[in-house]
């Protein structure tokens, strides 16, 4: 066999905890051929990233590698080694395309920025641009070199990221979550455009992700994560098809269907430890969340042990006897309202347009067209469809971020001026929205303790003994730890400030609760927890919901009624289950096919016959509709 272009052999990352040495990663050991895949899966704080950081030779000060191995092409380096090869050999496709380029710069001086490190001729930076810009299906290359990153959307972002990653024909590419942010359409061609450009090149590929479906599909070999441990490792297809260790079932067992029968997802009991937690748990960093534990587990650390060729397993106790690949119960959605029910907010022809200039020339584009809706109470209505369809200027206007151009918004048969000017204490409790991008939502000023209970500072009587005991409810309810609650934003992981956002939402209770992809960017096993308690709180409390998701695995579990959008307008709206069973429209069935299938011997992205762009991506945001 080859050598390895990665490979790390018993790779141990420490820190100092109070006086005590900690291991963030615990012994890890993996080996990326040229050309392969390794996926990286876990929950937040499983040591992914770490990984990632350990490659880059860009540990914190605090942190070092104490024990181990990293070698590239068969050589030992060290950190600085690894820096040095930075662009040229080793790449990165991070997370949040729109936030990694530079909005004050054009595509082409961040680019040619780039090819300057890797030592290309000015005299040939333009060719080269235009050559890798095509390499990854962008349309009109000169073009796209002259814009600004927010004339462009996500996944176009995503695309240059991804050419300017291989640019320096690197040896190994290292994806950090790159398709999180996207919708299933344009995550599907990336990952099309990633795999191409990977075996043009033979690259090394490791890809972080907590997408299993994605994983099972993209990936040749799979390292399950758990606090530093890799505790199974194998062939992908096996991995995550039929999981040994009860980790990696969990993980499994999270993941809605997107096809089949639906069951409950079970949510993992407690929470990921900590560091503190990590010094003293001597054996299975797992075990307390574990259903097949024993004694032994909590005593020393398993070993990663064969169970069949290529397939890892790490664990000493009764995890492999089948016992917890036992299915749950079957998932009951909840009824759905009667129609006689007065709507909590409804639209009437209500539509958003805006006035632009381009080349000179004026014209009307509708953000969205004229749409009539109705939700009632306890109901749970799902809005799919790519980014810039309509979605987000939805939720806006609902909440009142917004105002229509035309139409009328009415919240409980009234217009929001009338009911705000007659019930205005009572308008947030109506109505609240959980924001897609929680490091915008958050005051960074703010402990979590006051973010989750800050609606409740105009409360007259309110001590603050009741408000601690309240954010402690809150943060119990959506899975953060207590102690959190005297953090602040900059300490927390994503996943964790998004259920800080959520768990602000739900401090006052409301009757509906606008959710703009709040799970896009959380691992499964949260995301299940949170759409868990969503349910709990439709049944319990009556609370409706309108769920805006890329995800349709998410909708299908979630919602009684679905709204497909595309290009500002429905362009079909049902049942979900009889929608996604039997979907009419050409578009919905575009977004279908684009979801990774149950099924990892699916062929999935699925080729393209012709241009690379599927029907419907769409670079601006808004749609034009006529001259003015």
């Amino acid at each position: 066999m080859s050598v390895p272009v990665i490979e790390f052999k018993q790779v141990s990352v420490s820190v100092p905890v109070q006086g005590q040495s900690v291991e963030l990663l615990r012994k890890v050991s993996f080996a990326v051929q040229a050309g392969r895949t390794l996926g990286l899966v876990g929950e937040s704080g499983a040591g992914k990233s770490m990984i990632g950081r350990v490659i880059s030779g860009m540990l914190p000060s605090n942190l070092r590698l104490s024990s181990g191995q990293v070698c590239f092409q068969g050589s030992v380096v060290t950190g600085a080694q690894m820096r040095r090869l930075l662009g040229r050999k080793v790449a990165f496709v991070p997370q949040e395309p729109l936030s990694s380029l530079n909005p004050v710069l054009t595509i082409r001086q961040q680019m040619f920025e780039h090819l300057a490190r890797l030592g290309i001729p000015r005299a040939s930076r333009e060719q080269y641009c235009l050559e890798r810009l095509h390499e990854v299906g962008l349309p009109d290359p000169p073009s796209m070199l002259g814009r600004y990153a927010h004339e462009l959307s996500g996944g176009q972002c995503q695309r240059i990221l991804i050419a300017m990653a291989f640019s320096g024909d690197p040896e190994l590419i290292v994806a950090d979550e790159p398709t999180t942010a996207l919708d299933v359409i344009t995550q599907a061609q990336i990952i099309r455009i990633l795999r191409e450009v990977q075996q043009r090149h033979q690259t090394a590929v490791i890809l972080i992700t907590h997408d299993l479906r994605m994983a099972a599909h993209v990936c040749d070999e799979v390292a399950v994560l758990y606090a530093g441990d890799v505790v199974e490792q194998g062939p992908a297809a096996d991995v995550l098809d039929m999981p040994l260790h009860p980790y990696s079932w969990a993980l499994k067992n999270a993941t809605p269907a997107l096809n089949g029968p639906l069951y409950a997802l079970p949510s993992l009991a407690d929470i990921m430890p900590g560091l503190k937690d990590m010094r003293d748990l001597p054996g299975c960093r797992f075990a307390r969340r574990c259903p097949t534990r024993n004694a032994s587990c909590e005593q020393r650390p398993p070993a990663l042990a064969p169970v069949k060729p290529g397939h890892w397993v790490s664990c000493a106790g009764p995890c492999m006897t089948g016992d917890v690949a036992a299915q749950g119960q079957l998932h009951v959605l909840p009824q759905a309202p009667s129609e006689e029910l007065a709507p909590l907010v409804e639209f009437q022809n209500v539509e958003r347009s805006y006035r632009v200039t381009r080349n000179g020339r004026r014209s009307l584009m509708y953000a969205l067209r004229p749409l009539s809706l109705s939700v009632r109470p306890g109901e749970m209505v799902g809005v799919v469809g790519e980014s810039g369809s309509g979605k987000s200027t939805v939720a806006r206007l609902m909440v009142g971020l917004l105002q229509p151009s035309g139409g009328q918004v009415l919240v409980q048969g009234q217009s929001r001026e009338q009911f705000a000017k007659g019930q205005g204490a009572s308008l947030s409790q109506t109505i609240q929205m959980v924001f897609q991008d929680p490091d915008s939502a958050l005051n960074p000023r703010r402990s979590v303790q006051q973010l989750v209970t800050q609606v409740l500072e105009l409360q007259p009587g309110m001590t603050p003994e009741q408000r601690r005991l309240k954010a402690d409810e809150l943060m119990k309810q959506v899975g953060l730890a207590q102690d959190a609650g005297l953090r602040f934003p900059a300490e927390l992981s994503g996943g964790q400030k998004q259920r800080v956002n959520i768990a602000r939402a739900l401090c006052v209770q409301p009757r509906l609760l606008v959710a703009d992809e709040i799970v896009s960017g959380l691992d499964v096993s949260v995301q299940a927890l949170i759409l868990n308690l969503l349910l709990r709180l439709n049944k319990e409390l009556g609370v409706a919901v309108v769920f805006i998701s890329h995800d349709l695995s998410v909708i299908r579990y979630l919602c009684t009624r679905v709204l497909v959008m595309k290009n500002g307008e429905v362009v079909e709206q049902g049942n979900t289950a009889e929608v996604f069973a039997d979907p009419q429209h050409p578009y919905t069935r575009v977004l279908l096919g684009s979801v990774p299938p149950d099924d990892s011997s699916q062929i999935w992205p699925a080729p393209l016959d012709g241009p690379r762009q599927m029907p419907g991506e769409i670079a601006p945001a808004l749609v034009p509709a006529m001259a003015v």
